[in-house]
């Protein structure tokens, strides 16, 4: 049967089904706990059971001792509930509440989307999870010491495998590397999560625009917006030079058909005669203005190259658009050192 699970000190309240973990069941609900590993090795999820009994399932000794138990800590990744139950643990309500983890991964898959677009999945070790916020995005730490940024795509209820869109800069160190050496099992060092990019707590309808692999931190924020059914109105202009910018096009067009609170508008800069693109051509951000005569109600969520950023920022708050209701993710690209 099913329990009735209560978070201390917020008082917010979840149902766990018969079988689940009260992990996998807070985050169904919408209710970020803390974890690490999901399977009971890191302790990350540690919480006390305040009242009410648990089945506290299979995991390392090291990371729930005995002494652990007789204070009432549980790891709530194993844990399953066996009555009703009020848990006492700190909710993940910010991106500060996140740990920034350092993490080897091997190169899972590799699927070019675009002649310029490779997402990559990453696949990390088998006692390790990396939890974000949805928009969030990491770093590859490469062996000269450098850095390069990338945007995480999947949603953190699909977090298996880390998925991430990459641009090819001509000439960009890192970028010729992945669309010319990299191959399946290579191992690498990232870190993460970072960022500010994410989707926040309103009832405002909520416009996003996207240029080119700006789609890919968008994509993991709708994905789990609608995998916890937010019935907040979005809507969604994504651009590309050409069709073959819109790398993706059958994501978005399943997530008009699915739900009655998403459009869908794809906008080319310069479609080439085979396109023979019927759609909204020109700046994405200008097809925003052409749709939005005052702004003041909304949100905006912002994520592309510099300039189209900027570009949004000014106009729209030009437009009425509170200066605190911009959220922006601009991806900043670093010619031959890219």
């Amino acid at each position: 049967m099913s329990y009735q699970v209560t978070i201390q000190p917020s008082g917010h309240q979840f149902t766990v089904k018969p079988g689940e973990t009260l992990l996998a069941a807070a985050l169904n609900a919408g209710f970020s706990l803390p974890y690490g590993c999901r399977n009971g090795a890191c302790g990350a999820c540690k919480g006390k059971v305040l009242a009410g009994s648990v089945d506290y399932g299979t995991f390392q000794e090291g990371a729930l001792t005995h002494e652990d138990k007789l204070k009432g800590l549980a790891l709530f990744c194993c844990a399953k509930a066996e009555s009703d139950l009020t848990i006492e643990v700190k909710e993940v309500g910010a991106a500060k509440d996140i740990p920034i983890k350092t993490l080897p991964c091997r190169i899972e898959r590799m699927d070019r989307l675009a002649a310029d677009v490779m997402a990559l999945w990453l696949k990390l070790p088998s006692n390790e999870r990396l939890q974000f916020l949805p928009g969030q995005y990491i770093d590859f730490l490469l062996k000269d010491g450098k850095r390069r940024s990338f945007s995480l795509a999947n949603a953190p209820e699909e977090d298996a495998l880390l998925e991430l869109h990459i641009r090819h800069v001509p000439g960009g160190h890192f970028t010729e590397h992945v669309f010319g050496a990299m191959k399946v099992k290579d191992i690498m060092r990232i870190s993460g999560p970072y960022g500010s990019f994410f989707l926040r707590d309103s009832s405002k309808p909520a416009i996003f625009v996207a240029g080119g692999t700006g789609f890919a931190p968008i994509k993991s924020i709708l994905a789990h917006a609608f995998h916890h059914e937010v019935d907040r109105q979005f809507v969604l202009y994504w651009g590309g030079k050409d069709l073959a910018g819109l790398y993706l096009p059958g994501v978005p067009s399943a997530w008009q058909q699915a739900h009655g609170n998403f459009s869908f508008i794809p906008v080319l800069s310069e479609p080439a005669p085979a396109d023979h693109w019927p759609g909204r051509t020109g700046f994405v951000h200008a097809a925003v203005l052409a749709d939005f005569a005052d702004l003041s109600g909304y949100e905006v969520y912002a994520c592309g190259a510099p300039v189209m950023v900027a570009s949004a920022r000014r106009d729209f708050t030009a437009r009425g658009l509170p200066e605190d209701a911009f959220f922006s993710d601009s991806f900043e690209f670093q010619g031959a050192a890219a």
